[in-house]
């Protein structure tokens, strides 16, 4: 049986749910999960439903029967083949933590994306990659080479098919055409303790005051710097006992959990951008062995 993920989004009326679930069942399908948020606030509703096709219909007779439907009701419509692997691209500079967790969670399965290479604008971490069997590139950036470097970039995201950046610890700025280029696929991590701490040291900046939780934002990035619409955040809380380095640990642990629940959130469709904020549908009991399997 062939297994899709449809999501959708439109202008909010009556009707939507009942034209859905009809079209899935006289074409055969059997839903499997389904999930739905009406935003009262913007008038737009979204749904994201995972079914079976018991009678083998292709992705494509399936696209093209959802026309006159998507068409009604001026939907935003998409549909997944859930076998297929989302094609990622990680960028990393000098801090590793976030991109050796997810090389860990990809190599065992947790995390059922393929990782078509990395960038960096360093060489730190080019052996570790290359142990992996993963395409390595060093795009060097600086003040003076920042158009001809993104230009690089984008030519190996177009090389190797790349559907998702990842910036995982990644300090360089992407310039503003790059950001609407990419739009909706490029995930970013950070702190959360931003718009205070800025700038070098923030773990240390927020131990000098004396903070007591320590958190992490994934984000999609947008041409405002670390504004984009929120995917995942967690925090983890700390004491008086605890030292910078400390600070600095536990941050870096909840970097690296954020954002690989960002990450699989977005390759299973879980994610809507709405205006500058998210819809996030949850993994649900029955669906996430499927989902972390691919």
């Amino acid at each position: 049986m062939s297994q899709y993920v449809l999501t959708v989004s439109c202008p909010t009326t009556r009707g939507i749910v009942a034209a859905i679930s009809g079209y899935l069942a006289a074409e055969g399908c059997n839903i499997v999960d389904s999930s739905q948020f009406d935003d009262l606030s913007t008038g737009k509703f979204f749904m994201r439903v995972s079914f079976m096709s018991e009678e083998g219909k292709t992705l494509d007779h399936l696209q093209a029967g959802f026309a006159p439907i998507a068409e009604r009701f001026s939907m935003s419509l998409n549909l997944h083949d859930s076998t297929e692997r989302m094609k990622v691209m990680l960028m990393v500079s000098r801090f590793g933590h976030c991109l050796n967790d997810l090389l860990y969670r990809w190599k065992i399965g947790a995390l059922p994306i393929d990782i078509v290479g990395v960038v960096s604008n360093h060489f730190d971490y080019q052996k570790v990659v290359v142990n992996h069997d993963i395409p390595f590139h060093h795009i060097k950036v600086t003040k003076e080479n920042k158009p001809l470097a993104e230009a690089h970039l984008m030519d190996v995201v177009e090389q190797t098919g790349t559907e998702l950046i990842v910036l995982a610890r990644y300090m360089q700025v992407l310039s503003d055409d790059l950001c609407k280029k990419m739009s909706g696929r490029i995930i970013n991590i950070h702190h959360s303790f931003l718009p205070s701490f800025k700038g070098a040291n923030p773990y240390k900046q927020a131990f000098e005051r004396g903070v007591k939780l320590i958190g992490a934002t994934a984000h999609y990035v947008t041409a405002d710097l670390d504004e984009g619409p929120i995917i995942e955040q967690d925090v983890a809380r700390v004491t008086h006992a605890q030292s910078a380095e400390d600070y600095v640990s536990i941050g870096r642990d909840v970097e690296s959990q954020v954002l690989a629940r960002a990450i699989h959130a977005h390759i299973h469709h879980r994610t809507f951008i709405n205006g500058n904020r998210t819809v996030v549908f949850p993994a649900s009991p029955g669906s996430y062995a499927s989902e972390r399997m691919g």
